[in-house]
């Protein structure tokens, strides 16, 4: 039998990662499609940073929770679930929750975790990789041989892409903010790695291209960078929004949109339908966890914290010093690890 309370990390007040503090609260009871997940370990991401400071509130009906990605195993079931069983262990992608002993996932958004690797390594899965398929994949139809730009290529969402798009045999370049993490960059698989600190990136892709220009760019940053962006862009090429790091306000000149016969578009995926999401598990299930099975591509992690250190890992993906996720889990303290490779 489940208990009745768990342990939680909420946010107590819109402020600085110390808002996140431990409390009790009843364990969430599963109706209709959802499952209730006996959480193992859930993944850090900066929607979770945006939350607690007040930036990016749930949509209705979420929970107040932050933690948008967990994995565990499946504890109970709601009444309309046909498809998973108790003991089940599942990555899942959530609304929020994710940060608590137990969560309700849809069970429409629940994957088996891939064949060999742990239900940390899982937790890491989820948040990414549905962003990158969607974007860089369903959205910005990405083809073999098409060459991309990926801003923030040592990060949690910078880490799946340069993996899948060169899975999926395209060229990638990328920007990071050491030399040591563009080396990270480079052995993972990208073609080129630029230093954004110390070397203009728009200068580099036009060497890099012999002037033709990417045909995508995956940018989470935002502000000053769209114009630079779109300096970067081929003809017919396509530009990915999916983060305002920088802030939400550019200016845009036009006329080179119109020249290049450029693509701009951008999404965010919390507040998206079931439905919409679980076109994107599909895919996810066919044609990407086989390469997960086979350790063709792996999820990244920089390292692991207990649930109640949620704190310092906020602190950690604000200060930039991480490579790859970072991941909170239920377990002791003296279990956390740090692993990029």
């Amino acid at each position: 039998m489940n208990p009745v309370t768990m342990l939680v990390m909420e946010i107590t007040a819109h402020g600085p990662p110390d808002v996140l503090q431990p409390s009790r609260r009843p364990v969430p009871v599963p109706t209709g499609s959802e499952v209730l997940i006996e959480v193992a370990a859930a993944g850090v991401n900066r929607p979770d940073v945006m939350q607690r400071k007040g930036l990016y509130p749930p949509p209705p009906g979420a929970s107040d929770i932050p933690g948008l990605e967990i994995a565990g195993r499946v504890v109970a079931l709601g009444g309309d679930v046909v498809d998973l069983a108790t003991g089940d262990a599942v990555c899942a992608l959530v609304t929020g929750g994710g940060y608590a002993e137990y969560c309700l996932a849809p069970a429409e958004l629940c994957l088996p975790v891939p064949e060999g690797l742990e239900l940390i390594e899982a937790a890491a899965l989820p948040e990414t990789f549905f962003t990158v398929w969607s974007n860089v994949f369903q959205r910005g139809h990405l083809a073999a041989g098409e060459s991309i730009l990926v801003h923030g290529g040592s990060g949690g969402i910078g880490t799946t892409a340069i993996q899948l798009c060169k899975a999926f045999s395209a060229r990638v370049i990328t920007t990071a903010g050491s030399d040591e993490k563009c080396t990270f960059c480079r052995q993972l698989g990208a073609d080129a790695a630029i230093n954004y600190r110390t070397r203009d990136f728009v200068a580099v892709v036009d060497h890099w291209t012999e002037g033709h220009g990417v045909d995508l760019i995956l940018d989470m940053i935002g502000g000053d960078y769209f114009p630079r962006n779109i300096k970067c862009l081929a003809d017919d090429a396509r530009l990915l929004q999916i983060g305002v790091q920088q802030g939400p306000k550019s200016v845009i000149d036009l006329l080179p949109v119109m020249l290049k016969r450029l693509t701009i578009t951008g999404s965010t995926l919390r507040a998206r339908s079931i439905d919409f999401k679980a076109k994107i598990a599909g895919d996810l299930l066919e044609r990407v966890w086989p390469l997960l099975a086979n350790r063709q591509i792996k999820p990244v992690i920089d390292r692991t914290l207990p649930l109640t250190q949620a704190a310092e890992a906020h602190a950690l993906m604000e200060s930039s010093g991480h490579i790859g996720k970072i991941i909170l889990t239920v377990a002791p303290p003296d279990n956390s690890h740090r692993s990029t490779g």
